[in-house]
This record gives C-alpha cells, sequence and structure tokens, in this order.
C-alpha cells in the first residue's frame, strides 16, 4: 500500500519543509506541491524540499503546457530529478479554464495538448516507449535534454474527466484523478485501464492513486478549514468531476468569488452539505471508514490532499500514527 499527501502551493516554504520532515518520517512515499497561479513557485520550493529530505518523492501537481512550453517543464523536471536524487515525479494537465484566464489564456484543445505534451515530455525524459504519432509538430532531431538523467521522471496527467483519464492509460506513467466520492473509483479504474489496454501497455507499472480531499480534526474546525479550500478551488473543477456530486461549478460561484477575494470567512456561509461530500471530512476512524472502502475497489495508493485538517502538522501526525499503519496492516492480510 502506497500513500501520498498533496498539499497547496499557498504554503510558506517553512510551514512546508515542516509538513515534508513530517511526511517522511511517517513513512509516506510522495508529497505533492500543486502550482496554481499567482502563488508560490512549486519548482523553487521542490528544489529547496530536495535539499532538506532523504527519502520522499517529490511531485509537482500539476504543470500545464499553457503557461509553460513543453521544453521548459522538461527542463524543470530533469532538473528537479538532478537536485532529488532521482526522486523526483511530474504531473502535467490542462489546467483550470478559469485560472488561465487570469493571464489572458484561453485552453484551446485540451486533449491533444495534453496528449502532445505528454508524450513529448516523456521523450525527453528518459522513456523509450514513445508513440511518435502522438509527438508535436514542433518536435525534430535537435529535440534532447543537453544534459544526463541518473534515471527517466515518471510523468503523471491530472484527470478528471473519463477521456482524460483514457488517455492517462494510453501515455503516462501514472493518473492523478481527484475523487468526487470513494465509491467513484472502481469507475475511475475502469477509464484508466481502458486506455491502458488501447495502447497494450502493463497496468502493473501505472501508478494510479486515490486522490481523497481530507481534513481530519475536531469536526467543526475540520470542517471549516474544509470549506474555505473547497470556497477557493470548487468553481475551477470540472463539470464531469462534480457532476458525480450533484453539483455544478457555477454551484460555488458566489463562494469563489469571496474566496479569491480574501474573505474567506464569507465564502465559507456558501458551502453547504453537498459540497463537504467532496472530501472526508472528521476523526481518524472515519478516515480509515473511507479508506478501506478504496482498497475494497482496488485501491493500492491513497493520496490525501489538501487542507489535511485545521492544523496541517497534526493532522498529518494522526495519518502517520493511525491511519497509514492501519491501512498497511490490512494490505499485508
Amino acid at each position: 500500500m502506497k500513500t501520498s499527501i498533496r498539499v497547496n502551493n499557498d504554503l510558506s516554504y517553512d510551514e512546508l519543509l515542516r509538513l515534508a520532515s513530517a511526511a517522511e518520517a511517517a513513512g509516506v512515499d510522495q508529497l505533492w506541491i500543486s502550482h496554481d497561479l499567482l502563488l508560490r513557485s512549486a519548482p523553487v520550493l521542490i528544489g529547496a524540499l530536495a535539499a532538506r529530505t532523504e527519502r520522499i518523492q517529490l511531485g509537482i501537481g500539476i504543470m500545464n503546457p499553457y503557461t509553460a512550453h513543453t521544453t521548459e517543464i522538461a527542463m524543470v523536471a530533469a532538473t528537479a530529478q538532478e537536485v532529488s536524487g532521482g526522486r523526483f515525479a511530474l504531473g502535467v494537465s490542462a489546467g483550470a479554464t478559469d485560472f488561465l484566464a487570469w493571464a489572458g489564456l484561453r485552453r484551446s484543445k485540451p486533449m491533444t495538448t495534453v496528449r502532445q505534451s505528454v508524450t513529448a515530455l516523456r521523450a525527453l525524459l528518459g522513456h523509450s516507449d514513445i508513440a511518435e504519432d502522438d509527438l508535436p509538430e514542433w518536435w525534430g532531431e535537435s529535440s534532447s535534454l543537453r544534459f544526463p538523467l541518473s534515471r527517466p521522471v515518471p510523468v503523471y496527467v491530472g484527470a478528471t474527466g473519463p477521456q482524460m483519464r483514457r488517455l492517462a492509460g494510453r501515455v503516462a506513467d501514472g493518473a492523478l484523478p481527484l475523487l468526487p466520492r470513494p465509491d467513484l473509483y472502481g469507475k475511475i479504474s475502469d477509464d484508466v485501464h481502458a486506455g491502458l489496454r488501447e495502447a497494450g501497455r502493463e497496468a502493473a507499472t501505472f501508478d494510479l492513486p486515490a486522490c481523497i480531499w481530507v481534513s481530519v480534526g475536531e469536526r467543526d474546525a475540520a470542517r471549516r478549514a474544509l470549506a474555505e479550500k473547497i470556497a477557493y478551488y470548487g468553481q475551477s473543477f470540472s463539470p464531469d468531476h462534480l457532476a458525480a456530486a450533484g453539483l455544478r461549478p457555477s454551484d460555488f460561484c458566489a463562494a469563489g468569488k469571496y474566496a479569491r477575494a480574501g474573505d474567506l470567512g464569507k465564502a465559507v456561509e456558501f458551502i453547504d452539505n453537498r459540497m463537504m461530500g467532496l472530501a472526508v471530512v472528521g476523526s481518524p476512524d472515519e478516515v480509515i471508514e473511507g479508506c478501506l472502502q478504496l482498497q475494497a475497489l482496488g485501491a493500492r495508493h491513497i493520496s490525501f490532499g489538501p487542507p489535511l485538517g485545521p492544523d496541517p502538522l497534526a493532522a498529518l501526525a494522526e495519518l502517520g500514527r493511525s491511519v497509514i499503519p492501519a491501512l498497511r496492516s490490512v494490505h499485508r492480510e
């Protein structure tokens, strides 16, 4: 049983370093940092963390080929692989339409753009099983890094919709599908495996974490911490993701307006119980119950996402103390 945590790049470096150290001590396998626009730079944070950690794999989830050219993303990934001693993983996807709009960018042809970017990235980052028909038009004889890689960089696709999940199975090394409900893991897994079969690829080498949002702690405080995150990000979730929970992106417009203006107190007033159902909130026992459901559906990697709890460090300590050992104990049995 593999585990990871996902954190947003709104954390300060000091906060992030404490979390990374605690995650490593707790035996967590991966730490993923988001690269959301106008917050802290995930590549810079990853480089700093690489120097202060020893074992944990470090990932950026996600970068996109609209705000940075694929070759520049490859440079980031290859350099991060070098400075981390081979512990880096790269997440790529199309990004959120409304976030890209902040930079005046349009998300044109997302499926084609992601497919070509991921294929080119894997070719640049040490992989040999490349479908040349999927490479972008700019690819040519000079398309290669000018320094060696110690090992290939695994490339994941941030996939929320069924088509993107199938694409991940076809062209990537893993996927990062955010789960709207634990019971949907089977459907998400089916989509990925359909892509794997289409491309004639082995499922055993593909990493498919069940990415859940978690807020561990006293219920009212845990609910408030999660509501703040949902208020900020809910509007950017894909329609496919939200439809499974009976929601639409427009349901989050009021909350998003206040959250992105910095008025979280007002924003959380618009977060209802349906929206809170997008995550696991409460005690460690409640988290374990949700994760056991995922294991029963075939999950072999569970990824705990932000906010983790009202006190993220305390929440991570609790995950390491009770939740992760419980999951690994069941997996061994």
